[in-house]
């Protein structure tokens, strides 16, 4: 699967045992729709996993993506 990434992207995760909320400017919304349609493209198991090592701002919670069925 091949993750695409728009130049400028910012993208934070901010999670509790309740809620996430995901923010990102244009470049990471768009960034982060290529990759969920890559997902839906994709078999299920696929998954992206999103930290502060590979794609999240500082101070993020990881994220993983699965495609299920």
């Amino acid at each position: 699967m091949k993750i695409e990434w728009v130049d400028g992207y910012s993208i934070s995760v901010i999670g509790d045992h309740k809620a996430v909320t995901i923010s990102a400017n244009r470049e990471g919304l768009l960034s982060l729709a290529r990759q969920l349609r890559a997902l839906a493209e994709g078999v299920p198991g696929d998954h992206i996993h999103y930290d502060v090592y590979n794609s999240l701002e500082e101070g993020s919670a990881e994220m993983t993506v699965e495609r299920t069925e």
